[in-house]
């Protein structure tokens, strides 16, 4: 189920990652820099922090999914389009990824036997680790920073995942139920335009 969640948030992120260096206009190594960092990056930092090697740095698929994902985007053009009509994509890919590593982030910290606070840490960094590091190379503030809704889903997973653990009700049915429900209320908090604001 790891490795599962793993590859789908690295296409995902792969994919917000384009978008985010089409739209600052870096060049092809800035791109592909900004790609690697967003989809790979938050990763790194979960195994790191549980002393473990970065799953990046002992497979080779991850490397070549986020290789893979960006010549196709080059190929097709859509760093040429029009950033109205990437918007759809971007945010649902976005979305997608930032599930996917929520829930791979939950779950190597349950593995690790990390209580409340390191489950919801690691699931945390996983989930946006990358799209910071990303955000503050190109000098933007982090879009984790900006949108209420956006780190919260990821503090949500984790929660949820801890509770389903402590009654050994983790399994692929339920993670897959979790995975859709967060989804859907990414999506729907983005149309929505929810926010937890600051008073």
């Amino acid at each position: 189920m790891f490795e599962i969640a793993e590859y789908i948030g690295t296409i995902a992120f792969a994919i917000s990652g384009f978008f985010v260096a089409a739209r600052a206009r870096l060049d092809l190594l800035g791109a592909l820099i900004a790609t690697f960092l967003t989809a790979l990056g938050g990763g790194i930092m979960r195994d790191v922090t549980v002393d473990k090697i970065p799953f990046t740095f002992s497979h080779n698929y991850p490397a070549l999914i986020v290789l893979g994902v960006f010549m196709l985007l080059i190929i097709f053009k859509f760093h040429r389009r029009d950033s109205i009509e990437n918007k759809p994509l971007f945010m649902l890919s976005d979305s997608i990824g930032l599930v996917s590593f929520s829930i791979s982030g939950a779950l190597i910290a349950l593995e690790s036997q990390f209580n409340l606070t390191g489950v919801l840490a690691m699931t945390f960094i996983t989930a946006v680790g990358g799209g910071i590091v990303r955000d503050v190379i190109i000098n933007e503030v982090p879009f984790v920073l900006k949108t209420g809704f956006y780190g919260t889903i990821a503090l949500l997973i984790g929660f949820v995942l801890y509770i389903l653990n402590a009654y050994d009700l983790v399994s692929f049915i339920n993670i897959t139920i979790l995975f859709v429900a967060s989804l859907s209320l990414r999506i729907v908090a983005y149309y929505k335009k929810w926010a937890i604001p600051l008073k």
